[in-house]
């Protein structure tokens, strides 16, 4: 985790008698991070442990990965934000951080919990017009190739269709021929998974949960107009180097809530808050709204 340390971690039992594990760093005033798609906890720790010096920080595995149970019959938004629920009331906590998926969790939560005073959101996959399904439309040949246990193919799948927008190094993955990418993508999970430490998730393990990230953009569609609604104070939060498709949401949304504010990061991309992006540059702007 570089030189990241967990002073504890705990559990909270959800609506739905699910656990959900989390992570807890630092002292001070409550704050909640929700992680994003085809991630867990682990991949927010640095963001978390910059935090820790002014915040006790909450990082939940969200349901289906590893401190956290599974994601159970019914799996959708309302499961999400009763998890979100149920550690807001065990923490005591008001502010909550959201990256990507976890963003659009937490956009949802700020218009159902009056418990949620301030929500940051880092480029929520919010579809507008559109391009964000059009960009998921490979989910279904994912989804087959997992439930063949075609787990490499996936992964090429994945990297094609997706994570070639977000990731320089993942962009020039793209370009190889897909019998070259599985048999380099099927080493790189080999090698990781032996080198994740302790409850850490492989990737291996994190790939399939995509598919009900996928189903949260899928309900979410048209919530636009609800978030007039929004009582909680909100910063938008997004990277200058950002695909569009990313941007055209956060447009929407600053006009659209009433009490908002938007930043965009110079030089930032998608990854940002994540322990290989620029978390400390994110949590600048966490520590100013926040405190």
């Amino acid at each position: 985790m570089d030189n990241t340390k967990v002073s504890a971690t705990g559990s909270i039992t959800s609506k739905d008698g699910t656990i959900i594990g989390y992570r807890q760093l630092g002292s001070g005033p409550a704050i909640i991070l929700l992680h994003g798609a085809a991630c867990s906890s682990q991949l927010l720790m640095k963001l978390g442990t910059t935090l820790s010096d002014a915040f006790t920080v909450y990082i939940p595995d969200r349901r289906g990965r590893g401190l956290s149970g599974p994601f159970g019959d019914n799996y959708g938004m309302q499961r999400e934000v009763e998890d979100l629920e149920a550690l807001l009331k065990k923490t005591d906590a008001h502010n909550v951080f959201g990256h990507s998926a976890g963003a659009l969790i937490s956009l949802h939560a700020a218009f159902a919990l009056p418990s949620l005073y301030k929500t940051a959101l880092y480029e929520p996959p919010l579809d507008i017009d559109n391009s964000i399904l059009k960009l998921e439309s490979f989910v279904p040949r994912f989804d087959q190739e997992l439930a063949e246990d075609k787990m490499a193919e996936a992964m090429v799948t994945f990297v094609k269709n997706f994570a070639r927008y977000f990731d320089f190094r993942a962009f020039l993955l793209s370009l190889l021929p897909r019998f070259l990418l599985a048999g380099m993508l099927m080493q790189f999970m080999q090698i990781e998974a032996k080198i994740v430490k302790g409850d850490e998730v492989p990737f291996r393990e994190l790939l399939p949960t995509f598919h009900f990230d996928h189903k949260l953009v899928v309900e979410a569609k048209g919530a636009l107009e609800k978030c007039k609604a929004v009582r909680a104070e909100v910063l938008l939060l997004g990277g200058s180097k950002s695909p569009s498709f990313l941007k055209h949401p956060l447009d929407a949304l600053s006009n659209t809530v009433p009490h908002v504010e938007r930043v965009e990061l110079p030089g930032l991309g998608h990854a940002a808050p994540i322990n290989s992006g620029k978390p400390e540059r994110v949590a600048q702007e966490l520590r100013r709204f926040f405190l």
